[in-house]
């Protein structure tokens, strides 16, 4: 079994190279052609894995196929060895990802000869374990999918499934009960392991009767969360956001907040914004369990449904006494000025064994803010590659925002980006270049054939996480992520979450999370301008006339989509 978060495959004779990074629930497939660029008939790669204990491969497929011999565009999903995969690589997401042991990834070369007749070169194979926690015992990285705009959701559920599936309004969330016939299928698949792992730790709270419990929401809506903390009763503490809409008597959090007094006691519930937010989503367990959750997944339909989103569930008495110190400042403490003079508003390691890992909450008072030195890093000490995805960038103008068009400027830094929404002044990167990032609502409509029309996911935020990746190929690589939105706010004014690790294991799922997301909305922006163009999308046969390009060119003479192909296999 491999326990190695990167592995290669290792035949010779194969023309080109593969490298497999492991991330959490998916993983990156990497290739690269080994002598110069790759010949004139080679039309992509055909993706095949076998499953732990397996003894078959199946065949990833494409949406994109080849004209058929009229030109017009085939509908039909087909195996990649008939409609390869024209790029140097691909983020895959395993069925049952869960199973433990190794996932085995065959790669192979597609050719296309003058009759359109196709064959294969020697393939590449490499065997990787994608478990489901991250460090077993110790932390688990989960992540939403968020991608109901997608076709994956359409084929599965039909593109008018979300009103059956999700309340129209947060404030109807706890009274809300879907009707879609698939309902219980897909909020498992739209929530991903963030939802899974979450309600897990719930779980084994309600089961372990010496487990204190204590909980910070920002968002509270969501029925199945609620209803599990109600089981917890009298050993449950929670402070519950009370800031603009959320304190009026008619929301979802003031319903939540009700019923968490009546199943704990009026003296175990809390209403709190500190100066301007109570915005962390944290949840800790004593006990027999010792663990405590915190990232960007807010306990809310949206958030586990909806939005891209990460939730960390670290484990241990170390970590688990940290977040309950930071309760209890929150609790004693209604004011940034008072709260920030706590320890809790400074850095503290999270004592996890062998891995370099520190928090520290918000509101911070200005001698202990962490915005500068945090843009400083970004912007002095990112050194090869910098991902990040950030909600709210295109309001939270300062230090963060100017290190990252920083870099946008500097050719020796590989980065992709993206926000919830286009960024006035700044452009956000994609594989050739630098442009405006893509609206998640651009393709609300028609698609181009082969793809059908896609749900937007309804009004608000879609892209939710708060982290930057810094470096993820060098022995520096480090992650700052939690519910800290990277802006003044955030650091002074809010209760906010923190954490710097430096980690390459952690750095490679949270590089393929950006990356993966990234990937669909850029796509998205090419389905856009073919649909505008009256253009079918579909896969480019090998160059016949004069003036023809090979589908692989770009990668060979663009500077940034040569890194691109490099910087990963």
């Amino acid at each position: 079994m491999s326990t190695s978060f990167q592995v290669r495959g290792t035949n010779p004779a194969a023309l080109f190279t593969l490298k497999v990074h492991r991330g959490d629930g998916m993983c990156l497939l990497a290739m690269n052609w080994k002598n110069g660029p790759p010949p004139k008939d080679f039309v992509g790669f055909a993706l095949e894995y076998m499953e732990p204990g397996g003894t078959k491969f199946f065949s990833i497929k494409n949406r994109l196929a080849f004209p058929r011999a009229d030109g017009s565009v085939n509908p039909v999903q087909q195996p990649t060895r008939l409609a390869p995969i024209q790029k140097f690589r691909w983020v895959h997401f395993p069925r049952n990802a869960e199973l433990a042991g190794d996932f085995t990834y065959n790669v192979t070369p597609v050719f296309m000869n003058a009759a359109d007749e196709l064959s294969y070169g020697e393939a590449q194979r490499a065997a990787i374990e994608l478990r489901r926690e991250t460090y077993p015992g110790k932390l688990n990285l989960a992540f939403t999918r968020g991608f109901v705009s997608s076709q994956a959701f359409v084929d599965r559920y039909g593109a008018e499934a979300i009103k059956t599936l999700l309340p129209a309004q947060a404030d109807q969330g706890l009274d809300f009960i879907p009707s879609h016939p698939q309902a219980d299928e897909a909020l498992s698949w739209m929530g991903f392991e963030a939802r899974s792992a979450l309600l897990e730790v719930l779980d084994k709270a309600i089961a372990d009767k010496t487990a204190q419990v204590r909980v910070v929401a920002y968002d509270l809506n969501e029925p199945e969360i609620v209803s599990r903390l109600e089981q917890i009763g009298s050993r449950l503490k929670v402070i519950i956001d009370d800031e603009g809409a959320h304190g009026a008597a008619s929301s979802a959090e003031s319903a939540a907040a009700k019923r968490l007094t009546a199943s704990a006691g009026v003296g175990n519930v809390k209403r709190q914004h500190l100066g301007g937010l109570q915005h962390n989503k944290t949840i800790l367990v004593g006990g027999k369990v010792q663990a405590a959750v915190c990232g960007s997944t807010n306990f809310s339909w949206r958030g586990l449904f909806v939005q891209n989103n990460n939730a960390l569930i670290l484990k241990g008495k170390s970590a688990v006494n940290i977040f309950l110190a930071a309760f209890e400042n929150y609790w004693a403490n209604e004011t940034p000025s008072t709260f920030g003079k706590t320890a809790s508003a400074q850095w503290t390691e999270l004592g996890i064994k062998g891995l370099a890992a520190q928090i520290g909450f918000s509101p911070r008072l200005k001698e202990n803010a962490v915005l500068g030195s945090l843009a400083a890093d970004l912007s002095q000490n990112t050194t090869s590659s910098l991902f990040y995805s950030l909600a709210f960038l295109y309001q939270t103008p300062g230090p963060i925002r100017d290190a990252i068009s920083k870099h946008q400027k500097d050719d020796t830094i590989f980065s992709y980006g993206i926000s919830d929404r286009a960024v006035g002044g700044l452009d956000l990167q994609k594989p050739d270049g630098k442009v405006k990032i893509v609206r998640p609502e651009a393709l609300a409509g028609n698609v181009p054939p082969p793809f059908k029309a896609e749900p937007t996911g309804g009004g608000g935020t879609r892209l939710h996480h708060k982290f930057v990746v810094i470096d993820f190929d060098q022995p520096t690589a480090r992650v700052y992520l939690g519910s800290f939105n990277f802006s003044a706010a955030a650091d002074t004014s809010n209760g906010e979450n923190l954490l710097l690790i430096r980690d390459r294991r952690i750095a490679v799922s949270y590089m393929i999370e950006a990356l993966r997301i990234f990937d669909h909305y850029e796509f998205r922006g090419f389905q856009a301008g073919a649909q505008k163009a009256s253009r079918p999308l579909q896969l480019a046969k090998p160059p016949r006339k004069a003036g023809e390009k090979a589908w692989w060119e770009e990668d060979y003479t663009n500077a940034r989509k040569i890194r691109d192909r490099e910087i990963f296999a």
